[in-house]
């Protein structure tokens, strides 16, 4: 088997080197080549283009580099051509993705689409197009496999990779002492995010919700999960307008999600991480309002955060635009640390994260990958 497998952000890396990894575990000669990072390399992968150079986000940025993701496709249609790939794996990234799958259809090369459009939140039509494209599609949220079942994709639930890779490394008794948890002092974790505008426009609302916690729970202490990302030094000067404490913790972060009693958390994955971990978010978000207007217009979800989604409804709180205030932030904290309270969001919690499905996704995931080429072929000669 040749692989052309094409991941176009660090994420989607992390899937495709997992992806890589157990592909090669079940065919060792088969050789796997194309789009991804350090992480595709690692796995034993054949790094032709490096996403760090290739990826874009958001609307203008898309339009400002459509010329070079132009030359990126071509390229693209040149490797098939030369190496003949068995099968096209796309990974996420699902724009460019999509209009290479659409080069790879017409060179007869079967597409296998992981982590398929997010169909399920907005532009719906996208699944119809995945079902024309694809020979097999891969979804990793229940939600998304009946979005693209009912678009007649050839779809199935693998399961969520998060399930296998958010686990801790240490005893909680040891992730507590590493971020210096005091006994029976209640430990907030603030997840603010990487991006320039969620730490500009969240966090300094996150740390004036802080006094409000400490007025009604004296003992509690805070700490800031860094992201790899972003500069020490730009956390620290916002910590230092801070009326409370804030400790900067660093890697381990899942152990630190164990270790801690509720999250403050910018909406995204990370909301998703600490559910796994069994900690409850108040989870915020706020934008501009263009880009507000844009989403409400597009988006068709009802919930912002996945654990919400997979619950089918608000388990955890939504604090959007103008609900994201620190006297929200702080009433919703409350909330959690309070045990009664706090023992129906963690039940909450474990049956929304049961959805998700059995660790094993990737395993799974990678098994799929030649029974849709040789279905596609056998399809072929009929």
């Amino acid at each position: 088997m040749r692989i052309f497998i094409s991941a176009g952000e660090a994420s989607g890396d992390l899937h495709a080197a997992a992806l890589t990894r157990e592909i090669l575990s079940l065919a060792p000669d088969a050789e796997v080549f194309g789009m991804g990072g350090d992480a595709l390399r690692s796995a034993g992968g054949e790094v032709i283009f490096d996403y760090k150079d290739n990826s874009v986000m958001g609307f203008v940025e898309v339009l400002r580099k459509l010329p070079d993701l132009f030359r990126l496709r071509d390229a693209f249609r040149q490797v098939m051509v030369e190496r003949k790939p068995d099968i096209f794996v796309t990974v996420d990234y699902p724009d460019f993705n999509m209009r290479v799958a659409k080069v790879a259809k017409q060179l007869g090369i079967p597409v296998f689409s992981f982590i398929p459009p997010s169909a399920w939140a907005w532009r719906r039509g996208r699944a119809k197009m995945v079902a024309r494209l694809a020979a097999r599609v891969a979804c990793i949220y229940p939600f998304a496999y009946e979005v693209y079942k009912e678009a007649g994709a050839p779809v199935e639930f693998v399961g969520n990779p998060l399930v296998d890779i958010v686990k801790p490394t240490m005893s909680q008794l040891e992730a507590q002492k590493a971020v210096g948890k005091r006994p029976g002092h209640p430990l907030i974790l603030l997840l603010p995010g990487s991006r320039q505008g969620e730490l500009r426009g969240v966090l300094p609302v996150m740390l004036e919700a802080l006094p409000l916690i400490k007025k009604d729970q004296p003992d509690a202490d805070f700490i800031l999960q860094k992201a790899p990302n972003v500069d020490r030094r730009e956390l620290e000067a916002a910590l230092d307008t801070s009326k409370i404490p804030v400790r900067i913790v660093e890697g381990h972060p899942y152990d630190t999600m164990g270790a801690c009693d509720a999250a403050l958390a910018t909406s995204g994955t990370v909301v998703l991480e600490a559910a796994l971990m069994d900690l409850p978010s108040v989870i915020c978000y706020k934008a501009s309002p263009i880009s507000m207007a844009i989403a409400k217009a597009l988006v068709k979800v009802k919930y912002a955060g996945l654990p919400n989604l997979l619950a089918g409804r608000e388990i955890l709180p939504e604090l959007i635009q103008e609900k994201m205030t620190p006297e929200n932030m702080a009433r919703h904290v409350l909330r959690f640390l309070d045990p009664a309270e706090g023992a129906k969001v963690h039940q909450d919690l474990r049956e929304a994260i049961y959805k998700l499905g059995a660790p094993g996704a990737v395993k799974r995931t990678a098994a799929l990958i030649p029974v849709s080429y040789t279905h596609l072929r056998a399809h072929e000669t009929e």
